[in-house]
Order: structure tokens, then C-alpha cells, then sequence
């Protein structure tokens, strides 16, 4: 209603905001349902990149250990996921090689409910975890002390892939330069790996050249069966493991995707799951066109995302005696 001035009267002027609001509202909402539709990345084709040959003789195994899991929607995990339920393994992989027993990540410890609460709300309203044997209790029943581990190494430390820590007291961590900043100025992301104290971190440089098409690379043995990669994007430091076995070679990418579809069509998390657990979405964007180009060119070559039980129960499992 006017007044005799033809000034908007409080009732119209509080519609007119009432109605921008909701339009503003509606634009938001139409832009969060659409990151969770199907858009495949760009990958680029510069050429075709192949993975150098493990070496000679050196007998290297794996083993896994599940620790627990968290189910959450498939939508949840890469653009164009559908409803359904996946299972989000908390998974530990014990190599066995000739110069020492190595851990790649530490799963779930048996303190695991009150880390759980060390993690954004967010994500536990969006999954539903359970527990299940820590890896150092797995590994006792199979003679495996924390002692005789030569180390274990983290391809990321939030807090799923860290718990375990708080199991294994004394052994070395391995870690780069930016993950380890990471771990002491990471905010809510990395105060679990805080909390747990002083741990035996054990710093280590990528101190060779290109390898699999990614800039630089450590060799953990100094033999090339065990090559780590930078592949900062989710978190700072966070890397990707390579493991020759035999004539297989395993890529444990840890979570630049949680499914293998992030892989193989490929395509990045939806904007929500991004915007909680990745610091530099467009480096994870482009690592994961580029794993999609080394697994289309290396028949040999099995991607691992730290987190898709589907591809983890593949592989050899840790079984007691």
C-alpha cells in the first residue's frame, strides 16, 4: 500500500525482501543440485605416459587390513553418483619388503568413537561409521609388533588415515615437509593427528625426478618398488603411493577420489564434499585426469582409492595363522 506520498508502506517493502531472499535461496539450491550432477572432467592428451619397470628381484607383498568403515551415498563421493549405499573402507596396507615391514596409512585405532568426534560435524551428519579390529591388533595376531614396523606412511593425515597412530607408539611416520605443516597449522582438518601427542615423525624429500608423469618422486627403498608422488589437492602434502608387485602395479592415491569412478570417467566430488575436504580442488582435478590417462595407457596398473572397499577386497588380505 502507498501513502499519500506514494512511499512504500513497511508491508511491501518487507515483501520485496522476502522475495529476493527466497530467489537468492532458490539460486543456491539449484546451484548445490547441480554439482552433484554428472560432469565428467577434461582430460588432456599430450601423449601417452608410461610407468617405468619395477625392478628385478625384489619380492615385494601386500597385504590389507580393514579397520572400519563409514556408509554414506554414492552422490556423495563423485559427480553423477546415484543413491545407493557405498561402503567407505578404513583400510591399512602392510608391505612386506626385503628391507623392512611398511605401512601405508593407520586406519581406524580402538579409540576410534572419540576421534570420531575430532571430525567435522557435517560429515558425520552425511555418514554413518563403525568400527571394526585395529590394524595393531591385526597385526598381533598374525606375530607383527609395533617394533619390527619399519614405518608407517601417510598418504594424507586427516584423521581417518591417522587414528591408528595412537596403536602403534614409537613407530616412525613418514611424512613431507608440507604435510608435516599441514599436520601443525591445519586447523579442524588435522587436530586429531595434533592431539595424539609427540609422534616419531620422520621427514623425507622428493628428491628424484619425474615419475608417472608427476613433477618429482621419492624412492622409499632406493630400489623403485616403492615410489612416492606429490599429489597436494585434498590436503597440502597428501601423495600417491605406487607399488610394484610382480607384474601388477598398484596406485594407492589415498583420497583424491573415495570410489574408482572419480578415476575412471573421471570426476571430481560434488562442490559440498569439496568444499569440506579439499584444499586445492582444481590440483585434484587435474591429478585425477592424470590418473585417468596413466590407468588407460598401463594395462598393469591398479588405481586404489584409499576408501572403495570394492577395490580393496581384491587385493590379498591380512589373515592370521
Amino acid at each position: 500500500m502507498l501513502g499519500r506520498r506514494g512511499v512504500a508502506q513497511p508491508d511491501q517493502k518487507g515483501e520485496a525482501v522476502m522475495k529476493k531472499t527466497l530467489l537468492v535461496l532458490l539460486l543456491l539450491l539449484g546451484a548445490l543440485l547441480w554439482s552433484f550432477l554428472p560432469q565428467r572432467l577434461d582430460v588432456p592428451q599430450p601423449g601417452v605416459i608410461t610407468l617405468p619397470p619395477g625392478p628385478a628381484g625384489v619380492p615385494v607383498q601386500l597385504a590389507v587390513m580393514h579397520t572400519g568403515s563409514m556408509q554414506a551415498k554414492a552422490f556423495f563421493a563423485y559427480r553423477g553418483g546415484g543413491l545407493e549405499d557405498r561402503e567407505f573402507g578404513m583400510d591399512v596396507v602392510l608391505l612386506k619388503h626385503p628391507r623392512g615391514l611398511l605401512l601405508i596409512d593407520a586406519g581406524f585405532a580402538s579409540a576410534w568413537p572419540q576421534h570420531l568426534a575430532a571430525t567435522p560435524a557435517l560429515l558425520r551428519t552425511l555418514s554413518r561409521t563403525q568400527g571394526g579390529e585395529s590394524a595393531a591388533l591385526q597385526l598381533a595376531k598374525v606375530g607383527i609388533q609395533p617394533p619390527q614396523l619399519a614405518g608407517v606412511l601417510l598418504t594424507h593425515a586427516h584423521w581417518d588415515h591417522v587414528s591408528g597412530l595412537a596403536d602403534l607408539p614409537g613407530v616412525p611416520v613418514l611424512v613431507n615437509a608440507e604435510e608435516k605443516h599441514f599436520i601443525e597449522h591445519g586447523g579442524e582438518m588435522s587436530a586429531l593427528a595434533r592431539s595424539l601427542g609427540k609422534l616419531n615423525y620422520q621427514l623425507y624429500d622428493f628428491e628424484h625426478g619425474p615419475y608417472a608423469g608427476f613433477a618429482a618422486s621419492h624412492d622409499v627403498f632406493g630400489d623403485g618398488s616403492v615410489i612416492v608422488v606429490p599429489a597436494g589437492g585434498h590436503t597440502p602434502g597428501s601423495v600417491i603411493v605406487f607399488v610394484h608387485s610382480g607384474a601388477r602395479v598398484y596406485a594407492f592415491i589415498g583420497d583424491l577420489a573415495w570410489q574408482h569412478e572419480g578415476v575412471d570417467l573421471p570426476a571430481e566430488r560434488p562442490w559440498l564434499a569439496r568444499s569440506i575436504v579439499d584444499v586445492n580442488p582444481a590440483t585434484v582435478r587435474a591429478d585425477l585426469a592424470q590418473l585417468h590417462r596413466l590407468a588407460a595407457a598401463n594395462p598393469q596398473l591398479l588405481i586404489v582409492p584409499a576408501h572403495d572397499h570394492r577395490v580393496m577386497q581384491t587385493l590379498p588380505q591380512l589373515a592370521a595363522p
